[in-house]
Order: structure tokens, then sequence, then C-alpha cells
């Protein structure tokens, strides 16, 4: 399993805008689908975004659609997900994870996935 660290989280107001990392190490970023996934305060572990291996194909949880973009740099080994227009109710602990390319299970599915980083708090303020 790869290991995953995410960075960029932080307090900002309404409106503004974030761009979370997550690096990719002890493996090839190019060997996996990536998602990332948040967490609220007392709520299940959510479905942001995904981008296939190649970062041909993405797909986008109904609420962030055009205000997220995930963008994968596997030269670099590290994925983005770069957040604008930012919300109250986007508040919580954002996760990056991986799994084997073309695993033919749905995207959404948290339990699909084999690595996954410590997350990083992101607080948006009204």
């Amino acid at each position: 399993q790869v290991q995953l660290a995410e960075s960029g989280g932080g307090l900002v107001q309404a409106g503004g805008s974030l761009r979370l990392s997550c690096a990719v190490s002890g493996g090839t970023a190019s060997t996996y689908d990536m998602a990332w996934f948040r967490q609220a305060p007392g709520k299940e572990r959510e479905f942001v975004a995904f981008a296939f291996w190649s970062g041909g194909g993405t797909n986008y949880e109904d609420s962030v659609t055009g205000r997220f973009t995930i963008s994968r740099d596997n030269i670099g080994n590290t994925m983005y997900l770069q957040m604008n227009s930012l919300k109250p109710e986007d508040t919580a602990v954002y996760y990056c994870a991986a799994r084997t390319r073309w695993l033919r299970v749905d995207v959404r599915d948290r339990n699909s996935y084999e690595s996954w980083g410590p997350g990083t708090q992101v607080t948006v303020s009204s």
C-alpha cells in the first residue's frame, strides 16, 4: 500500500478558496485511482471527488460540482483539490484515498479504497 499525506487545510471565510494537496509515497501514483472524501463532526465519511489513474476522467459529489476541481500530477506523485466558493457546510476533515486502478466498484464506495491519509481540517466561517 502507498502512503498518503494531505496538506493545505485551514480556516477560511465563506466564499474563499483553498487548495488541498495529497502527496503519494511508497509507490507510483499512476498505479492508482484516487479520490477525496470528507467527514464532518457526527457524520459519516462522504465522497467528494474522484480521478482515474490517468487523470482523464473525474466524478464529483453534486454539492461540490462547479466549485471543486480534482487534478493529478502523476510525475510529482501528487493529487490536488482546488476548492472555490467555499461554504460553511464544507467544513470537515478532508481525506485523500487510493485504490487499485480499473477496479469495477462504485467510485463513491469508501470501502473500496485501500490507502488513506490522516486527513486535513478545513473550516469555513460564515
